[in-house]
């Protein structure tokens, strides 16, 4: 699917998806009718075997479809988790970097604070664009962040466990932000969208094989078989890239940690 597609808002890019579907749809019907079906004699006792055959390949494309759209739904849901986890990974580390000692428990905090800033004022605009792996911001206060956390020499066996789990946290911290960051540019690959909009064609091809005299009727079935699978296109559209675009996955478990971490205590 074009890049572009994902810049609008759903609301249009479904009207897009439609408008193209049914124009390409309702065009193969103008031209089949017009140069293929004349030069093939068969009568309408022939719509029994056309009917078979766009049952059985609608059948066949309605599960491949729906599989696909399953996976894309789940790779949204994954997305969603994925947020959660990083932004509840900077509310536990926030909190067990409480028992440190000062000035290192502002000076983490205050990391905290602008990692999670930096997250949702810069982050998300520059992903939801496609260019969240070219920042290198959040990069240089993680490691700032570690620098402090590791020179860190607990003196009590409190304060040693502690500094354990809070090194746990930590890394949960990376591993969801690392999962987040690889999630970006995921997405169908060419040979699925391939097999997507050729099934599409081919579904709604055999249709032009019915012998209706009418070709309102005609272009009104055509239509309604292109405008399901505009739906259906639409769908998996919306949920391919969860990070990128206007339908993107929102930054609101960061926006609401934030809330959380800069109350005063």
């Amino acid at each position: 699917m074009p890049l572009w597609i994902y810049e609008l808002p759903p609301a249009l890019a479904a009207v897009v998806i439609a408008l193209s579907v049914e124009t390409i749809a309702l065009v193969g019907l103008l031209l089949a009718r017009r140069f293929v079906v004349p030069r093939l004699r068969y009568g309408i006792e022939v719509h029994e075997a056309v009917s078979g055959t766009v049952q059985a390949i609608g059948v066949f494309y309605g599960i491949t479809v729906g599989l696909i759209a399953a996976g894309v739904w789940g790779t949204y849901a994954t997305a969603s988790e994925l947020v959660s986890k990083e932004a509840t990974s900077i509310a536990v580390l926030h909190l067990d970097v409480k028992g440190y000692p000062l000035p290192l428990r502002d000076e983490l905090r205050a990391d905290l604070r602008r990692y999670t800033s930096f997250v949702i004022e810069e982050a998300w605009p520059a992903q939801c664009k496609g260019h969240g792996q070219n920042l290198t911001t959040g990069l240089n206060i993680v490691n700032d962040f570690q620098s402090k956390l590791y020179a860190f020499e607990p003196s009590t066996p409190g304060r040693a466990a502690l500094h354990a789990e809070t090194l746990k946290a930590y890394n949960h911290l990376i591993e969801n932000r690392r999962l987040r960051i690889d999630a970006v540019s995921g997405g169908l690959s060419p040979i699925m969208w391939a097999v997507i909009w050729v099934g599409a064609a081919i579904s709604i091809g055999v249709a032009y094989f019915y012998k209706i005299e009418d070709p309102k009727l005609h272009a009104v079935l055509i239509s309604l078989m292109g405008g399901f699978l505009a739906l259906v296109l639409f769908m998996i559209t919306i949920n391919d890239r969860p990070f990128y675009g206007r339908a993107c996955v929102t930054s609101d478990p960061y926006k609401l940690i934030l809330n959380r971490i800069n109350r005063p205590e």
